[in-house]
């Protein structure tokens, strides 16, 4: 389970590893075929107080798979046995019900329902949802830069994953104004679920904002709901273009000269695909060929994913939209196409310069060819980000 959880998800997600209390390092019950038949539960019951004992934290949370599951142990006894020792999430999660996209919805559905109360509403405090760690594999940064984009304009933000006092922001999710949800469908139970419980509205975004035009309109979508005033978020977003379209300046000479109006590809989750496809279509004048969707989101998000690759293109040949999860029939489907840059995972890259005569960015999971610590393509120099990794693939000395 921890080799798989580290090989599988943290170093797919661009040696995104786990940290202290991830991967290897994550207490598992390693149950075996004689707890399938006798039970698990009393493994777990040691496993809770050696960890409670060995290892620091808040709170812990407490993952049963399919293992429990089938055999149906009483987790919740197991637990209800340590509630005066510490605090502990149950996430029922076994693998057959669903991926990691589901698992981040019921993680939040575990937290609402098993530690949130309800608090008084703090003005100017906005919680942010629908970036799924790993799975996004800029997500630590993502989170950062969105924060740092609504601070500027005078807002709180809590971003709850990567916060050093994590459980103590996860409690305060019932406080916010408003929940911001950056996804056409991750977060969304989640933000349903809070608005039914605790009466928190919420906003959604097709994606995390990439480049100048996303980032402005998300910034002054957020401030017209939460009532910043209108002279400090022109100003910023004044400040902030400026000086990113001069830098976008910088790289005109290769934009017209070498692959001017080009053909792309992309094969990634929903959230990824819209941010990129838009900022190449809108920011660059690159022309989208086929987008593959890949996160296999439920049918009743698909139309609302192909209105956001869509409405805000300005261009007058819509590309194609495929979704499709299984990595084979998606490189499949990308012969025989006239695009030159794909914008893909680590699962497409090999064949996209021997096989499709493609260069290649490495933008989605998998990501096995790149080192992700303090990277993302989020906000205004996110776009400079996103020029950069896809020019480097074909820049050198003229």
């Amino acid at each position: 389970m921890d080799l798989g959880q580290l090989f599988g998800q943290l170093y797919a997600g661009g040696q995104n590893a786990g940290g202290p209390f991830g991967g290897t390092s994550t207490p598992t019950t390693g149950l075996v075929e004689e707890h399938v038949i006798f039970g698990g539960e009393e493994k777990l019951r040691k496993l809770i107080k050696s960890s409670i004992e060995v290892m620091k934290g808040d709170a812990f949370a407490l993952i049963s798979g399919c293992i429990p599951a089938l055999i149906g142990d009483d987790v919740e006894a197991v637990i209800r046995e340590f509630e005066n020792e510490a605090p502990i999430i149950h996430i029922n999660a076994p693998g057959f019900n669903g991926d990691s996209y589901e698992g981040y919805e019921l993680f939040f559905e575990a937290v609402i329902d098993q530690i949130l109360t309800p608090l008084p509403k703090e003005k100017g405090l906005v919680n942010i949802l629908g970036i799924v760690p790993h799975q996004h594999i800029f997500w630590k940064n993502e989170l950062y830069v969105i924060k740092k984009l609504l601070e500027n304009i005078g807002l709180k933000v809590n971003i709850i994953f990567t916060e050093p006092e994590g459980f103590e922001k996860l409690k305060e999710l019932p406080a916010a104004e408003y929940n911001l949800v950056l996804s056409t469908w991750n977060g969304h139970r989640a933000a349903k679920k809070l608005e039914k419980k605790f009466g928190t509205p919420f906003i959604t975004f097709p994606s995390v904002p990439i480049g100048p035009k996303q980032t402005s309109k998300f910034l002054r979508k957020v401030a017209e709901k939460l009532e910043v005033p209108d002279k400090v978020v022109e100003q910023y977003i004044k400040e902030k273009e400026l000086r990113t379209y001069r830098f976008i300046e910088y790289s005109g000479d290769m934009l017209l000269i070498v692959y001017t109006h080009s053909y792309f590809a992309v094969v990634a989750d929903s959230n990824s695909a819209i941010g990129i496809t838009n900022f190449l279509v809108n920011e660059l004048g690159l022309l989208p060929d086929i987008i593959e969707i890949s996160d296999n989101p439920p049918e009743e998000y698909r139309q609302d994913i192909i209105n956001a690759l869509t409405k805000e293109l300005q261009i007058a040949t819509m590309p194609e939209i495929v979704f499709e999860p299984d990595s084979y029939v998606s490189r499949e489907n990308l012969r025989d196409r006239p695009f030159q840059l794909l914008f893909a995972s680590s699962l497409e890259s090999p064949t996209a310069l021997s096989e499709l005569d493609a260069l290649s960015v490495t933008v989605a999971f998998p990501a096995y060819d790149r080192v992700i610590l303090d990277d993302s393509y989020a906000g205004y120099h996110g776009g400079l980000r996103l020029i950069e990794d896809y020019m480097k693939t074909f820049a050198g000395p003229l």
